[in-house]
């Protein structure tokens, strides 16, 4: 594929999204590498786009991370949810592994597809449909986020960095 061809939204995720009736969205972009590049590129709110980080456990336990573009993961609060001591970022040929499919960094919000759970970040639940990348860099998929809950069976705990006094999904 050329540089400027735009690589398509990863086929599995779109059958997977049709198979658990999940109705969602298609939408290509100008290539970003950052969900909150990605929700300039879309135009939409940076609180809407989903940020998907893969963390693993000291016994090689893959999970997905999910949180508001805005947000940084807090790696000891994902340790705790996942019950574990400590937790690393997954590297990229551990994502290369796991989503083959996928461009590196563009890791679908949907840990069922790959076989990993996933946690999504309280403040995720604020809102009524979410966007994350769609396996491309320029492809990103917008779902109603109820159907996505149901489908993916998404836990949820505080995931992201503090900020002040307040946890980070307690802004609004």
């Amino acid at each position: 594929m050329g540089p400027d061809a735009i690589a398509p939204a990863d086929p599995g995720l779109l059958a997977w999204l049709a198979s658990h009736d999940v109705e969602y969205e298609i939408h290509e972009h100008a290539q970003a590498f950052t969900a909150l590049g990605v929700a300039k590129a879309e135009g939409v709110d940076p609180h809407t786009e989903a940020k998907v980080v893969a963390v693993r456990t000291p016994g090689g336990q893959t999970s997905l991370m999910i949180l508001e573009t805005t947000d940084r993961l807090d790696l000891r609060k994902a340790a705790e949810a996942l019950e574990s001591d400590t937790v690393r970022l997954s590297t990229e040929a551990e994502l290369a592994t796991l989503a083959p499919t996928c461009e590196i960094g563009a890791m679908p919000a949907v840990g069922p597809l790959y076989g990993v759970g996933m946690i999504a970040d309280y403040a995720i639940r604020d809102d009524r449909d979410i966007s994350f990348n769609a396996g491309s860099h320029r492809c990103s998929v917008r779902v109603e986020r109820a159907g996505w809950e149901r489908a993916t069976g998404v836990a949820y705990a505080s995931l992201a960095l503090d900020r002040g006094d307040h946890p980070a999904w307690d802004r609004s």
